[in-house]
């Protein structure tokens, strides 16, 4: 099929790289003509694990291009993806204005009948937007679709090529036969494509991470009392997390979420429910709670300085908000620093794809090292803010001799506690006993 998608931020490169992968023709659309350019010269503008060999491999096959004319991309498209930024306006609800902007523009420039897919995160109602307001220029026919997008970030390839489930929300029949068309062959193994009405399948997304989110910040609430009560966070996590209704995946204690999708997708959806008069009261502790545990561990850190951060230096592992990212949008480690910041200390911090992102955001205020053991020289403590696979076996022997206190203070979990016990760290986690050496 030729395919347009408008918009190349992660869900729009995910997704038109990975319907180019399987033979489909693909132009992505951007009003950004230095990212374009970029693109157009191998560049890949995100940082998303095998994100680069397919969009390589689909230039140089033919079937993935880009360009910063609408008109042209939708000449022959039959099927036009909309992959645009949904940003929270000042009351936390989706601005829509980016998707209508284009919708707009379409309803004048279509000559035959396409199906306008909402691939963006949406707030219910949005797909009778989006056609009315192609409608008001639209002298041909056409269809919209929802088509939420359940991408995680540093697994966004595999999830696209192997979806556990692929959600289209259509009246069309129409359009319904062609969307089902286009995934079938990533759905070979026997995943459902399920097919509802747009307004249900916009509320599933929203719906999908609303409860995600629910599910870590009970935990993180489980941990913070672990450690009131002198539990153990991992027993409570495997004892609880063997229970099949339960399951194991997301029950992980840390220093709250962050990303693209789930500070703005709860918000949105509370604010949605806020609009029709419903008090969404565990969405507003959800939130609550997730923006305290951004930074639960300061206090952890001040009681190991008797509250004197004042010249202190810092060394901090992990930026992104995940691993296998380098999105910092609502990172946890950026509300560590802050916070640092204001208390008079300096970080020097180091994280494997995510530096240069908050360069930009952070300028000088901090340091940078291009490993993780230059960032512990001269540093005070060690803060760990990022699960990535390169910090979970440490030289710790090394560590030792570079920091001035054998301090860490992990957000994450990462190392046991008999571990740290043995090799005579200081140790703070979430929701388990601190070491404290003898």
């Amino acid at each position: 099929m030729n395919i347009t998608v408008v918009g190349t931020g992660y869900v729009g490169l995910v997704t038109g790289t990975c319907l180019a992968e399987t033979g489909n023709t693909v132009i992505c659309v951007d009003i950004n003509t230095e990212k374009v350019k970029q693109m157009k010269d191998g560049i890949v503008p995100i940082y998303e694990p095998h994100l680069d060999v397919l969009f390589h491999r689909n230039i140089k096959a033919g079937r993935l291009s880009f360009t910063s004319n609408l008109a042209e991309a939708i000449e022959k498209a039959k099927i036009i993806f909309l992959a645009l930024p949904t940003p929270p306006g000042e009351d936390g609800s989706a601005d829509l204005s980016y998707i209508i902007g284009v919708a707009n523009d379409l309803g004048k420039l279509m000559k035959d009948y396409k199906v306008i897919v909402d691939k963006s995160t949406v707030p219910v109602g949005t797909a009778d937007k989006v056609k009315k307001a192609i409608a008001a220029n639209a002298t041909c026919e056409f269809d919209v679709v929802s088509n939420p997008e359940f991408l995680r970030e540093g697994f966004a390839v595999d999830d696209f090529l192997k979806p556990d489930r692929v959600v289209i929300g259509s009246g069309s029949e129409r359009a319904s036969k062609i969307m089902e068309e286009l995934y079938r062959p990533y759905v070979r193994q026997g995943n459902p494509i399920v097919f509802m009405d747009e307004k249900s399948a916009e509320l599933t997304k929203y719906a999908a991470n609303a409860f995600l989110a629910t599910k870590i910040t009970f935990m993180n609430e489980i941990a913070n009392l672990c450690e009131k009560l002198g539990a153990n966070v991992d027993m409570v996590r495997i004892g609880i997390g063997s229970d099949e209704r339960i399951g194991k995946r997301f029950l992980f204690p840390g220093i709250g979420y962050g990303g693209s999708c789930f500070p703005k997708d709860v918000q949105a959806l509370a604010q949605s429910a806020a609009e029709v008069n419903y008090d969404f009261s565990m969405l507003t502790a959800v939130m609550k709670v997730n923006e305290n545990q951004k930074t639960i561990i300061l206090p952890k850190i001040k009681k190991y300085f008797n509250d004197q951060l004042k010249g202190k230096r810092f060394a901090l592992w992990g930026l992104a908000f995940k691993p296998d990212t380098d999105d910092i949008r609502e990172a946890p480690a950026l509300f560590v620093i802050d916070e640092l910041l204001k208390a008079g200390a300096s970080v020097c911090a180091h994280d494997p794809e995510a530096m240069n992102n908050v360069k930009k955001l952070m300028g000088d205020k901090i340091t940078f090292a291009n490993d993780p053991y230059e960032a512990l020289k001269g540093a005070d403590a060690l803060i760990i803010a990022t699960e990535w696979g390169l910090f979970r076996t440490p030289d710790f022997d090394q560590v030792s001799a570079l920091l001035k206190n054998k301090a860490i203070f992990d957000g994450r979990n990462l190392y046991a506690i008999e571990q740290m016990r043995q090799l005579g760290f200081y140790y703070s986690s979430i929701g388990r006993e601190t070491v404290i050496p003898a």
